[in-house]
């Protein structure tokens, strides 16, 4: 079953969010794979990766200080996480995706067990600040 929260994340326009280990849809359009690593026991093939966009996702610090205590961590990994986010290459790849977005849909693809609990909500939260103030 998938939660609310996951609902919430596939409904923001123009992206959606699905884990890796579920089937390729012709309706994902672009397949944007956005962890730093490359998902385990999933060729190429069957990932039907597009691109992978690292400059979006955390650091290899960060990921595993975050990974060591998730429950309690959580709100300074999202501080932290947007730190990094707002770097110049981090910039440049959260535009390039938002100009994919707007070209047709996009669906970032990640081996999370629970993308919910993970850096994906803040990604897609900081793509959403990147459309709206690009509009102004």
């Amino acid at each position: 079953m998938i939660s609310t929260v996951m609902e919430a994340m596939t409904q923001q326009p123009g992206y959606r969010v699905k884990r890796v280990y579920d089937d390729p849809d012709p309706d994902d359009g672009r397949r944007v794979l956005v962890d730093r690593l490359w998902p385990r026991g999933v060729s190429k093939q069957q990932a039907a990766i597009d691109e992978w966009a690292k400059d979006v996702t955390p650091s290899n610090e960060l990921r595993k200080w975050y990974h060591a205590a998730p429950e309690t961590r959580r709100a300074e990994f999202e501080r932290k996480y947007r730190i990094e986010l707002g770097a110049d290459l981090a910039r440049e790849a959260l535009a390039h995706l938002r100009s994919e977005a707007a070209a047709g849909p996009l669906t970032l693809v990640t081996a999370t067990k629970e993308p919910e609990h993970s850096h994906v909500p803040i990604l897609l939260d900081e793509l959403g600040e990147t459309r709206r103030a690009d509009r102004r």
